[in-house]
């Protein structure tokens, strides 16, 4: 199946961390999945990569992946993404245009599902979450900060297997955000003993010192990263609950 990966306003972080998948790898994928088009990252470039877009478009039946929210303001000339038929191609527009006949969408990283750091304050670009900018189309939300290379290849695969994939109310498969981060959390027998940590480094659950896994959706605990080694709390670090609605403006910067 042909796939567009195509980047907003973001920082590439989310095709960077799915180019280094490994369970299932991107090597896999290859032999399944044709990325027919990625501004980020494709040999074609100019208009030869913009003609490549709109033939996939125009043939239907394939995956549509937006990272990075979108940007709106003077109808999205804050984001060009290519060059056609003598003409700047914006990520809004293309976006658009892409989301008509694709045959799955998927929001990858947290400032496609919901804006996130892209969108937030000041916002000059005016972004938007993708699905506000087709607020009629069934969108997966897949979110993090990046999210994680695996999980957006375990994703993929089961779609190309037809595997039904049941949501939460936020869009969001439910058998990778079904659970918070604090329901498996390493420190969690801490918190059940009322034992919290006074700074980072210190022995004790990090709940008063910041940490957000309480109350965001996740399956860091058991997935991990680089391959499968640590976590942000395995290497005495707080949950900041990038893969929630409302990163980062309340779970980064908040008043007690």
């Amino acid at each position: 199946m042909e796939l567009i990966w195509l980047e907003a306003n973001g920082c590439s972080g989310n095709i960077i961390s799915f180019l280094n998948s490994q369970n299932p790898s991107f090597g896999f994928l290859k032999q399944k999945i044709n990325i027919t088009f990625s501004n980020s990252d494709m040999y074609p470039y100019g208009e030869a990569a913009m003609e490549d877009f709109f033939k996939t478009v125009e043939n239907g039946n394939y995956i549509l992946v937006v990272e990075g929210a979108i940007a709106t303001r003077e109808n999205g000339k804050y984001n060009i993404i290519g060059y056609y038929n003598n003409q700047y191609v914006t990520a809004l527009e293309a976006v658009k245009i892409a989301s008509e006949n694709a045959k799955y969408i998927i929001s990858a990283g947290t400032c496609s599902c919901f804006g996130g750091i892209s969108a937030s304050d000041p916002n000059i670009s005016e972004s938007k979450a993708l699905s506000e900018v087709i607020p009629n189309k069934m969108i997966i939300k897949m979110p993090g900060c990046p999210v994680s290379g695996n999980w957006m290849a375990s994703l993929l695969l089961s779609l190309l297997e037809n595997k039904a994939i049941e949501l939460d109310p936020l869009g969001r498969p439910i058998y990778l955000y079904g659970n918070t981060v604090h329901d498996f959390c390493e420190r969690r027998t801490f918190f059940e003993r009322n034992i919290f940590a006074k700074k980072v480094g210190d022995i004790g659950c990090y709940l008063k010192i910041g940490c957000v896994g309480p109350s965001t959706k996740a399956p860091c605990p058991y997935t991990k990263w680089n391959g499968y080694i640590k976590w942000p709390i395995g290497v005495n670090s707080q949950c900041i609950g990038c893969t929630s609605k409302d990163f980062p403006n309340y779970t980064l910067f908040k008043e007690e």
